[in-house]
């Protein structure tokens, strides 16, 4: 069992936390990545209309926006030994950017 403080709470032991959590970034990132080239694919194969350029240019831009999020919360983790929580503009733009990726690339594939 964990250490208890002072006033008889346990006391925080972060383990492997703060790498359990760059990891999940990692694969997240790189599962955006594999939506983002899923995409730029099937715009590129068969007959790519104007809609299509435009949805694959929206999942690309989507897909750069949470590559900066991710590499800076990344950097955060790394950079220090208790990284401070993921304020909630970064959160906010994570998941919609993810969200948006999601439905830009399942848009194309339909």
């Amino acid at each position: 069992m964990g250490r208890v403080s002072a006033v008889g709470t346990p006391e925080r032991d972060p383990g492997l936390q703060p790498e359990r959590t760059r990891l999940a970034w990692r694969r997240t990132t790189l599962s955006g990545t594999v939506a983002a080239v899923l995409a730029a694919r099937t715009t590129l194969h068969g007959d790519p209309s104007a809609l299509r350029i435009i949805a694959c240019a929206l999942c690309c831009l989507l897909w750069l926006g949470f590559l900066l999020v991710a590499h800076t919360r990344i950097r955060t983790l790394e950079a220090s030994g208790r990284p401070p929580a993921l304020t909630p503009r970064y959160a906010t733009a994570a998941a919609l950017c993810t969200l948006a990726l999601a439905v830009c690339a399942s848009a194309l594939v339909f």
